[in-house]
């Protein structure tokens, strides 16, 4: 890895990004051309140590999860993308492998739902972007690192605000495997993809059984895109979540929505109002 021009590469592409273009506050007071250290690493979903690391660079390997996460933060345009992962040691992804990249136009609808709780995940269920209304309703994710990122380990861990009944989660759990076992049927080649199965194995009997077994997926309950959400300050949310899969790159956008003029859509936006300023603050 050219780690010293990898290095300047992040960095100079992060004096390039405006912060109100990625969701960001501009403030008065800012000395950082355009995005401060520490929050492309939130929008990477790294630590703010170990990218200060990789612009100086200190680190040396980094992932390609991490070079994935760091160019779509920063909004790369397929050279520079290419550049980027060049830098790092890494071939630009192939068509064997599970897609992570927001593409310009994806990228431009989440732009356009900026006010709606949005988040994307992969093909394997691994969080790539969550916007800050999502934050503000389920939890912030920046913080989140490697199995943390998973929807599925989430699920197994009982680590989100939504509400299920014991049968609703586990036909939760047995949807979201039965799906990443398609993934990889449709990826075999896909090293990272075996290594996350392992590892959820390895952390969760419950995948384990259900990975094995290989049984057929319980059919969606009538009902099942309608989520209740246990928010810590506004109590209960009973929200529409709609999955939309881009076909092409093999995302998973999911959107959650109120109908206007509702209790409902009334908690919703003051969740969103008070989890946003406590992100702020």
């Amino acid at each position: 890895m050219e780690s010293s021009e990898f290095g300047r590469m992040v960095r100079r592409s992060r004096d390039r990004v405006a912060p109100e273009a990625v969701g960001m506050p501009a403030g008065r007071r800012r000395r950082a051309v355009g995005l401060r250290r520490e929050e492309l690493a939130a929008l990477a979903g790294i630590s703010a140590d170990y990218l200060t690391r990789l612009e100086q660079g200190r680190a040396t390997a980094p992932s390609v999860q991490v070079v994935e996460a760091l160019a779509q933060a920063l909004r790369l345009p397929d050279a520079e993308r290419e550049v980027l992962y060049r830098l790092a040691g890494h071939a630009m992804p192939g068509p064997d492998l599970v897609p992570s990249r927001l593409t310009p136009s994806v990228q431009r609808l989440l732009d356009r739902l900026s006010h709606t709780p949005v988040v994307v995940y992969d093909a394997t269920w691994t969080l790539l972007t969550a916007n800050a209304p999502y934050d503000a309703l389920m939890g912030e994710t920046s913080h989140l690192h490697g199995l943390e990122r998973n929807a599925i380990w989430r699920n197994l861990h009982g680590l989100n605000r939504t509400v299920h009944t014991p049968r609703e989660q586990a036909d939760h759990e047995a949807r979201l495997v039965a799906d990443l076992r398609l993934t990889a049927s449709r990826y075999p080649a896909d090293q990272s993809l075996r290594r996350l199965v392992r590892d959820l194995a390895d952390d969760s009997p419950r995948f384990a059984d259900l990975w094995d077994a290989g049984d057929t997926p319980p059919p969606p309950a009538d009902l099942a895109k309608q989520k209740v959400v246990e928010h810590p300050s506004v109590g209960r949310i009973a929200l529409d979540c709609d999955t939309l899969i881009v076909a092409g790159d093999d995302l998973r956008i999911m959107a959650y929505t109120a109908e206007p003029g509702t209790a409902d859509a009334e908690r919703l936006a003051l969740a969103i109002v008070v989890g946003t300023q406590s992100l702020v603050d």
